[in-house]
């Protein structure tokens, strides 16, 4: 009688080929992400960034006045000066504040996901949801010894920072171009690992004739 031989569990090459398949999945589940996470980053950039430059740029053209430089473009102090009066996102939906300086021409307040149009809720790829809130102030250039008007974010995602100085200006420097690292002399003016270091502090710097 012949007795038929039934072989159990897999062999080498079957369980090298499982491997290679699971390997596949994983590195494409992990290029999705990637490509959600740097759409989501475009997106910021694109939606609010972008946006709230023009307002800034679109304000100067209406007014010839800089967008929160005294009291009456929505700043805080009595004169103008040309410089920012270092106003906090969280209060730019203040009464006579910077929503209202840009409604009162005819301009239209970025759109943000939070309360006030000064901050923005962001999934950072390592430090999980922050709340953003970007000031309009005048800062120093430690790397160039200069001053500017900013648009300066408190509490930006690592990735997030990188990736819009990367496509802002063309390549990543955080002491270099117009989007930088705050203070840009930081870590001898790098970029830490976003691993490590989730969050940062980084200004944009503004051209205003």
């Amino acid at each position: 009688m012949l007795i038929l031989r039934q072989d159990k569990g897999f062999t080498l090459i079957e369980m090298a080929v499982v491997l290679v398949i699971i390997g596949l999945i994983l590195g494409a589940a992990m290029k999705g992400k990637d490509l959600i996470q740097g759409a989501k980053q475009k997106q910021f950039y694109n939606n609010y960034v972008k946006n709230w430059q023009l307002a800034v740029l679109n304000y100067y053209d209406r007014t010839g006045m800089v967008l929160a430089d005294g009291t009456s473009n929505g700043g805080t102090r009595a004169t103008t000066d040309g410089r920012f009066d270092n106003i906090s996102g969280a209060n730019f939906g203040n009464a006579n504040g910077v929503d209202d300086a840009l409604e009162k021409v005819g301009l239209s307040v970025p759109e943000s996901n939070t309360a006030s149009s000064g901050q923005y809720t962001f999934q950072g790829r390592y430090s999980g949801p922050r709340t953003i809130t970007m000031y309009l102030y005048y800062l120093h250039s430690h790397t160039d010894n200069t001053n500017h008007n900013c648009l300066y974010f408190v509490g930006i995602p690592t990735d997030l920072a990188i990736a819009i100085d990367k496509v802002h200006d063309g390549t990543v420097g955080a002491n270099k171009g117009r989007f930088r690292r705050y203070p840009d002399n930081a870590d001898g003016g790098t970029w830490p690992n976003a691993s490590t270091t989730p969050v940062v502090n980084a200004m944009l710097q503004m051209d205003i004739p």
